[in-house]
Parts: C-alpha cells; structure tokens; sequence
C-alpha cells in the first residue's frame, strides 16, 4: 500500500511539473541545417537569404525552445545530388542535425528526404517542384511548404489555353523539376483542349539558349513555355527576348521568382503570367515581415525564402506543443497544427506532407505600372490550396494508398 501511495504522488508530481521539466529534446540542442544553393544559379531565390529567414525565425522564438537552445548550420550542394546527401548524412550522423529545409533542387530533396526517414530526422522542402516528393517517394517525415509542379503549372495553363494560346513548345531543364514541370503542364494543356508541338531539354545552367530558342520559334507553336528556373530561366527570356520571339509567340515562365524579375528588369519580365506563393506587398502583414527581411539583406523575400521562416517557426511550434523533438512526433504535430502567418493563412499539412495553402496568379508590371523599388508584381487572382494542388488521392503517395 505505501509503495502504491508513493507511486501516485510520484505521478502527481510529474504532472504537476512544467512542461521543461518533462521535454525530452536530443543532445540538449535543436540543429536546423538550411541546405540549399548558396553560390550558383539558383543561390539568389533561396541561397544566405534562406539562412537569413531560418535566422529570424529562431530570433522570433525567443532563440530557444522548452527552455533548450536552437542553433541554425547551413551549407552549400551545388545543385549535386550526391554533395547534397553526403552534406545530409554528416548532419544527420555526426553533426546532430534535427531537420534539414530548403534543397532548392528536386534532385537533392529526393535523395535528403530518404536519408531523413532512414535516420528519424524531418526534412522540409522550399523551392522543390518535383511532385514525386509529396507522391511516390513520400516518408512519414517531411513536409514540402511552397510548390510542386502541379501548382505551378495546371491553372496557368487552363488559364493560357482559354485565352486562345492552344499550341506549346516547351524549353525544359533536364533533371526531375523540369521533367515534372513539362508533364503537369503537358497534362493541363491537353486538358484544356490544347496541345503540344514539342520540346526540348537543355542542361542545368545552361548560357546559351540559341539552339533551343530557334527550335522553339520554328515549331510554330503560339506559346513558348520554359520550363525551367533561376538563372537559367533568366537567361532563357533574356535571349528570347534578343531572338524576338515575342514578336509572334507568347512566353510563359512556369516559375518565376521575385529574384528572377529583379535580376532580369521590368523592361523584359513585363508581362508575364505565372503562378507564386508569396508576394511581399500582398497584405500589412507580409509587406512588414518583408521590410525586417530588407534592412538585413537588401532585396525584398521570395517564396522560397518566405516558407524557410515560416516553416522553421511552424517547426519550433511543434516542439514546443508536443514537448519533444522527436521526428515522427513533431510530423504529427505539424500535421495536427494549422499554418498561420504571414506567408500562409489557414494552412494545413496533408497525409502525404504537402502543405496545402492559397497559390497566387499573377502577371509581372510594366515599368509605367511599377510606382515604387521592388513593386514588381499584379495579383490577378487567388487560386484556393484545394484546387491549387494536386488531390491527394491523385499522388501516388504509397502510405497513402494503403
């Protein structure tokens, strides 16, 4: 009877005590690894400014959670897949690292997200088109928080397709993100009633697309899509528009970032259409956060630099609701949590780890429309996260399908 009484006050006491006393997070520290392009063609959409954000979020946590420090490591892939999970298995073996975010590069955010689950660690995708991600490659421990290709690609093309612009050629980097933008995209436009003429895959980083450029405008198709990004999308538009193609064909970037049009000038963006996450200037809200981004980088956010804090803190929250950094645990949690801030209102993350929120159909300005520094895009609508992204049981996520 003693020994019972000393159990249930032994109980009490432990329920009594603050949530600290009970949190059980791993050598005493939350690693978060943002690993990602820090030098190359895609370095300025995501890149330090990513490291930047995955900073501020943890600032804005008041620097620790459950009274234990968390500490922010970042490092460069090279857009390579095999430096990128060489870099993950380190974090993940010796260097203690909890949750690897950013990739920035499909190709690496496949081979990171395998060793995350084999490991028990979480990894969250920033700016990683390839819907194999979310779908037939998918693990209980990662999440991916700004796009796929199916996002990026199905109401812009049904939107283009109505407007009369019914025949596609596609410039197309060749690796997974390019491969899965041209299929999505493929896949609308026939839907629509479109169709495609042909295609061409250039590698990644390319500098000169005249080859490319002259297939395209001899194919005759009225719309011209590169499928591709960063720096090579720049180049692309850049020398189609020195080919004229505008002339006779529309173009179409698939995805653009805010990087991109800045680097490129409103003379030559002007116009185009495509699908976004984020917008700085969208609301109060973002345009604040966006401006304590600026005077520490000076350049306004991207998508994929917006979705680093916001997954970084959404990630702390977890931790902290859930009284422990345990990988599978804090998945749970994260799932269970809505996203509210100022990149996502009314978020949810999905079974199969894609966050689900609002995508954003917008045309980039004329230089007489532009009023101020950096106030590049218009928003011409709102495309609900249920109709943005592809349906779940469309995925082939195989947790899923069971």
């Amino acid at each position: 009877m003693r020994l019972q009484h000393a159990f249930i006050s032994a109980l009490a006491i432990m329920c009594l005590a603050p949530a600290d006393a009970r949190a059980q997070i791993s050598d005493d520290v939350v690693r978060i690894g943002v690993l990602n392009d820090q030098s190359g063609l895609y370095a300025d959409l995501g890149g330090p400014g990513s490291v930047t954000a995955a900073r501020m979020a943890v600032e804005d946590a008041g620097g620790s959670v459950l009274g234990k420090p968390v500490e922010i490591v970042f490092a460069d892939h090279q857009n390579k897949s095999d430096i990128g999970a060489a870099i993950a298995r380190q974090w993940f073996d010796v260097g203690k690292v909890d949750m690897a975010i950013g990739f920035d590069n499909s190709a690496v955010a496949l081979a990171v997200e395998q060793l995350a689950a084999e490991r028990n660690r979480i990894a969250i995708a920033g700016a990683v088109g390839s819907t194999a991600f979310t779908g037939k490659n998918y693990t209980p421990n990662e999440a991916s928080w700004v796009y796929d290709s199916y996002a990026l690609t199905t109401s812009l093309a049904k939107s283009t397709v109505a407007e009369g612009r019914d025949s596609w050629f596609f410039i197309t980097v060749d690796y997974a993100f390019g491969h899965s933008l041209e299929a999505d995209a493929t896949a609308a436009v026939q839907a629509a009633g479109g169709k495609v003429l042909g295609s061409v895959r250039h590698p990644l980083n390319t500098s000169d697309f005249s080859s490319y450029l002259l297939q395209a405008q001899a194919s005759g198709a009225k719309v011209v899509a590169f499928a591709n990004g960063g720096g090579d999308m720049i180049n692309a538009v850049k020398q189609a528009n020195e080919f004229g193609l505008a002339k006779n064909q529309s173009m179409v970037s698939l995805l653009i970032f805010i990087s991109d049009v800045h680097s490129m000038e409103l003379k030559a963006a002007q116009g185009l259409k495509f699908v976004t996450a984020f917008y700085w200037d969208r609301d109060d809200e973002s345009r604040a956060w966006s401006k304590r981004f600026f005077e520490k980088r000076g350049r306004m956010p991207t998508m994929a630099q917006a979705s680093v804090y916001s997954a970084v803190r959404h990630y702390l929250n977890a931790i902290a609701a859930d009284g422990t950094d345990e990988a599978k645990a804090v998945m749970a949690k994260m799932r269970a949590m809505p996203v509210n801030d100022f990149y996502v209102k009314n978020g949810h993350v999905r079974e199969d780890g894609r966050l689900v929120h609002d995508m954003l159909f917008a045309q980039v300005k004329t230089p007489s429309e532009s009023t101020k520094p950096w106030d590049y895009y218009k928003i011409l609508g709102v495309i609900p996260g249920d109709q943005a992204f592809r349906p779940l049981a469309e995925g082939g996520c195989p947790l899923v399908a069971r």
